[in-house]
């Protein structure tokens, strides 16, 4: 081990900088989820986005080689949120049916109690139904064990994922747009509806989209 001038080991120093690096780049990324929440991907230059996050302009091309890189790596962490927020609060639930309903109401309430994630995955519209992250790939997995297990009348869990998404990413929407409606009223019709056109009766869908949440944590 090398040593200072006052002998003191500087086996820290790589530690101290990779944690200084991965700082700025928290930074920068935080900086254009907001930037992403606010306005979308507006025309937003280099310099502000350093700005935003509180960083040395020279800082940026250190992590991120374009705009888009960095708006997509702000993307990609907001649907890991968002996924690991749904994995943390129905990881209990046994029916596939309410996992499926649990998660859809969960999501039409960030508009509400998570209001950055929600309007960001309306920002970033349709793609975020084929995404690799979030929503997508859990909605595929509880709706394919939905279908497996015969709860869920679903012939083609990509379609299912599609026609579900869609009208969730429109509640959002909505939700963002009318901040006088009642969004867990709204999202629970809307989990109530989706049963429906999975082949639940209206009785048991309605039941199953008014059964006690737990709360998300916060991010």
């Amino acid at each position: 081990m090398t040593t200072d001038g006052q002998g003191r080991g500087n086996s820290q120093a790589p530690n101290r900088l990779d944690r200084r690096k991965a700082r700025t780049r928290a930074a920068l990324v935080a900086a254009a989820q907001r930037f992403l929440a606010e306005q979308g991907r507006a025309d937003v230059s280099i310099q502000e986005i350093t700005e935003a996050a509180d960083v040395g302009f020279g800082s940026f091309y250190n992590h991120f080689t374009s705009k888009d890189e960095l708006f997509d790596a702000a993307v990609a962490l907001t649907l890991e949120e968002h996924g690991a927020l749904l994995d943390s609060v129905v990881g209990d639930l046994k029916d596939p049916a309410e996992i499926f309903s649990a998660s859809v109401r969960l999501t039409g309430r960030l508009q509400r109690s998570h209001p950055q994630i929600a309007r960001i995955l309306v920002r970033t519209g349709m793609p975020y139904l084929t995404s690799e992250s979030g929503l997508a790939p859990q909605a595929m997995r509880d709706l394919q064990a939905a279908a497996d297990s015969g709860r869920l009348d679903i012939d083609d869990p990509h379609t299912a994922v599609a026609m579900a998404g869609g009208a969730l990413l429109g509640v959002l929407h909505l939700l963002e747009t009318r901040p006088d409606l009642d969004a867990e009223r709204v999202t629970d019709q809307l989990a109530a509806r989706l049963l429906c056109m999975f082949g639940l009766t209206r009785t048991e869908a309605q039941e199953i989209a008014t059964r006690p949440l737990p709360a998300l944590p916060a991010t």
